[in-house]
């Protein structure tokens, strides 16, 4: 290759699954005439993250799995040198993907006991299968992020919790069982993301901790990584002053962070890749095209992910790189590329013409990982309660945000068949009416299912709603089975007062089958909070 050609490997671009045909014969285009290194895949243009200002609507597409094989064919056909395809599937290919196996989110996996963390592995072997059968071989995850700010915008639900052993031993795992059937990892966002109270999409969260702090806690994953080999690290947009002379300079553009701390003190020689360089915190910084690509691969990034502007990008680093540099990232993207195999033999592009996806298998480790991390956070001992309060026709069951006909209540109902009820929407109106509904109920069995993992807007869930709860707990007897993210717990007002509280962390089947059949059965709960704070209790 020349040196303009291996340069063009550092490039990943996004590429989008549903997408016009003009975009992507452009896609085509940056392939063949500047011999970029892989793509990144995202769902739509209106899916990403950055996309605020719009507010596109999303608009899903069930053969989207179809079009994904169909478009990485189309695009490895036109590359000389093979593609690496990367995506972002921290809990499956369907964070991006319809109709495609889903897995349970991070910080469901850190309640999982240590013992159990053989679980995570067979998640992330299963991922990897899933990713190798579309022709992906790098997956952009795990977070090794120590969620230690519970109001995290960004993180949160995708991090295995605020355990550092936990997040180390269980990101490590996760990777190994991509690793066991041929698909790259990225532990990310180094330094770590958080302890942070700003969205990096859209602006530059400030990390104040100390280089002694962040080597006691936050850099804890990341060190387990290295030691373990650990394919690529994906450094993230956020700032630490005490790493750049006081400036607030995003870790992504910071030699100090990335040479000096990453590679120099930790000893890190393996893939350093970019988060996206089109999110809000970087990709205004720069007026000229191209700057942005050259500053971040100056700072010690071997691959620019989501680069906007590779033809001006390429350019910019031939005019001020220099070729011991080059080499440096070249040769170690080409041992990712090699490890993966797709250099060492032909791609096999007919094997990707079908569909052909283990849904058992998917739903057999789910109801184990519900078996394993259901936490009972409360107990007045549940079972009896409701058995009692169900002889004595005092038992009413509500389902928030999702009506009735759910698989928690149709799971329960041989065996504690009383009235049911939901809520759903209509506000002060219909939570009016349902008060007088279940007035004549003293003990309520309630299941919340969150609408939205993200805390923007108290979780989607509204004030009437939160209110409704108050007043609840305040006058039942209650006992609440969440199905979301646990972090929600510490919006819910009056929570103390609850007879019994459940944290079930998925609205998947599995789990809500599970929940019911530990509850009828009285079995024990084996699931650990993954954060101490406890301030709704």
């Amino acid at each position: 290759m020349t040196v303009e050609q291996k340069i063009g490997q550092f490039f990943f671009p996004a590429v989008f699954i549903n997408d016009t045909e003009e975009n992507i014969q452009e896609t085509e285009r940056l392939i063949r005439k500047y011999n970029i290194g892989g793509l990144t895949f995202f769902h739509s243009r209106a899916s990403s993250a950055t996309n605020y200002e719009t507010k596109k609507k999303v608009i899903l597409n069930d053969q989207s799995c179809q079009r994904l094989k169909d478009l990485i064919v189309r695009y490895q056909k036109c590359a000389t040198t093979p593609l690496l395809m990367s995506i972002d599937a921290e809990w499956g290919l369907a964070m991006r993907v319809e109709k495609t196996p889903q897995y349970p989110y991070a910080i469901t996996l850190g309640a999982l006991p240590e013992s159990e963390k053989h679980l995570i592995y067979e998640v992330g072997k299963q991922i990897g299968i899933n990713l190798k059968s579309v022709g992906i071989h790098y997956n952009l995850a795990p977070l090794a992020d120590i969620n230690n700010n519970p109001n995290n915008p960004v993180i949160g639900y995708r991090s295995f919790g605020e355990n550092k052993e936990k997040v180390s031993d269980f990101a490590i795992e996760y990777i190994r069982g991509m690793n066991d059937v041929g698909v790259l990892g990225c532990l990310k966002h180094f330094p770590g993301h958080g302890n942070t109270s700003v969205d990096s999409h859209l602006g530059l969260p400030v990390l104040e901790e100390t280089l002694e702090q962040l080597l006691d806690n936050e850099l804890v994953p990341f060190i387990k990584g290295i030691e373990d080999n650990v394919d690529s690290i994906m450094i993230g947009h956020l700032a630490v002053p005490a790493l750049n002379k006081g400036k607030d300079t995003s870790a992504t553009l910071s030699k100090s962070v990335i040479e000096t701390l990453l590679r120099k003190q930790l000893g890190y020689d393996g893939l350093v890749i970019s988060d996206a360089l089109n999110m809000k915190s970087v990709s205004n910084l720069y007026d000229n095209k191209g700057q942005l690509e050259w500053e971040a691969f100056n700072a010690g990034n071997d691959v620019l992910c989501f680069a906007e502007n590779v033809p001006e990008g390429i350019q910019e680093i031939l005019n001020n790189a220099t070729l011991e540099r080059i080499e440096e990232s070249y040769n170690r993207l080409w041992k990712c590329k090699q490890k993966a195999g797709i250099l060492n033999e032909e791609i096999n592009l007919t094997a990707l013409s079908e569909i052909n996806f283990d849904f058992e298998r998917t739903s057999k480790l789910n109801f184990k990982i519900a078996q394993n991390s259901i936490t009972k956070i409360k107990d007045s001992n549940i079972t009896k309660t409701t058995f009692e309060a169900n002889k004595s026709n005092k038992l009413a069951k509500l389902s928030l945000y999702k009506n009735t006909d759910n698989t928690f209540f149709k799971s329960l109902a041989n065996d504690l068949p009383s009235p049911e009820f939901s809520y759903e929407s209509g506000g002060h109106l219909a939570l009016t009416q349902l008060e007088k509904e279940i007035s004549d109920y003293d003990t309520i069995l309630l299941s919340l299912f969150v609408p939205k993992a993200k805390p923007l807007n108290n979780f989607d869930i509204e004030e009437s709603v939160l209110q409704f709860l108050n007043d609840l707990f305040n006058s039942k007897k209650c006992i609440i089975y969440v199905f979301g993210n646990p972090y929600v717990l510490q919006i819910i007002p009056n929570l103390k007062n609850a007879l019994g509280i459940v944290q079930a962390y998925q609205d998947f089947i599995e789990f809500q089958e599970c929940a019911a059949k530990q509850l009828i059965e009285n079995l024990d709960y084996k699931g650990v909070l993954p954060f101490k704070n406890k301030k709704f209790l």
